[in-house]
């Protein structure tokens, strides 16, 4: 029988955490046999939101899982418990799978577990992450990231993607579909998808780029280049796309295309517009292009994008 351990410490996050019992911690044997053999893991009673939890056994347990689960970290500006960094270690050491849940992510990085690997957390949070953890790729797009012994989930409802991803790795699709059923809740969600976030601007002051950029997104049915961009800055080419870089983390052209996919949602999420007329007004040209790179960059179609949110 798979054992399960969630990591547990003071102010983690309820949802995240209840997710993860609700998957591993509820005896679906009648469903998918065998089960996982559950416990809650930490040392001494743990406060989580308004409420408190005994765990079944200590954190050194956690090197005797074969997954190793962390839920989200409420206050990701402070370090989190020594005791706990180790014994993620000291687990991950001795050969279990460990995923984060959401903010999680920043205990594995704070015991080194994601170096070198590709990670994801909340979107609100990814830049944080990347900045406290240089070794880290992190992606800010995607549902969930799975280096095959860690894995690290985005926020809130890809707790549940990356949950039952792990119990698909384990008992296969007819399993998981059977949670997921259970659990009224889409079977699958490929982690490559996009997060359903708005990508602001940068916050209104004095740098460089505050003209361009409202500029640029009043023009996105128009084919803007970096030469047009850099004319109407004032500025060369290369000085600009060292300006963009630095405020917004990206190229010229790769925000462009972002702005252009944002602009496109939003025509989905609030009009009835064909994707003939929303691809003219984004500058994408033809539906066809729209569809490929709405696709390749939100991980769905236009169409069904719409139907979620435009039911």
């Amino acid at each position: 029988m798979p054992t399960v351990a969630l990591a547990v410490t003071d102010g983690m996050l309820p949802y995240e955490l209840s997710v993860a019992i609700e998957v591993f911690g509820t005896d679906l044997t009648h469903l998918v046999a065998p089960w996982y053999d559950f416990t809650l893991c930490g040392n001494g009673p743990v406060r989580v939101g308004r409420f408190h939890l005994e765990p079944d056994h200590g954190l050194d347990r956690l090197a005797h899982a074969d997954t190793v689960i962390v839920p989200g970290w409420a206050d990701t500006d402070r370090e989190p418990p020594a005791d706990l960094v180790d014994a993620l270690r000291t687990a991950h050491t001795a050969g279990a799978r460990v995923a984060s849940l959401c903010t999680g992510a920043f205990i594995l990085g704070a015991a080194g577990l994601l170096d070198g690997k590709r990670a994801t957390t909340h979107w609100a949070h990814t830049q944080e992450l990347a900045q406290r953890h240089p070794a880290v790729t992190v992606d800010p797009d995607v549902l969930y990231v799975d280096n095959g012994d860690v894995l690290t989930s985005a926020g809130k409802a890809a707790a549940m993607d990356l949950c039952l991803h792990l119990v698909r790795r384990d008992h296969g699709s007819a399993g998981a579909n059977k949670i997921a059923r259970r659990l009224v809740t889409p079977p699958h969600r490929d982690g490559g998808q996009a997060q359903f976030i708005s990508t602001p601007l940068p916050a209104p002051d004095n740098h460089p780029l505050a003209d361009l950029l409202p500029w640029a997104q009043e023009r996105l049915n128009q084919p803007l280049t970096v030469e047009d961009l850099a004319r109407q800055a004032g500025m060369s080419s290369r000085h600009l796309t060292r300006h963009f870089k630095h405020l917004t983390g990206t190229t010229p052209l790769k925000w462009l295309h972002t702005q252009r996919i944002r602009h496109a949602q939003e025509l989905l999420e609030t009009t009835t517009a064909t994707v003939d007329t929303i691809a003219a007004a984004t500058g994408m040209g033809t539906a066809t292009t729209l569809r490929r790179h709405f696709h390749r960059s939100v991980g769905v179609p236009p169409d069904t994008y719409r139907r979620t949110f435009r039911p």
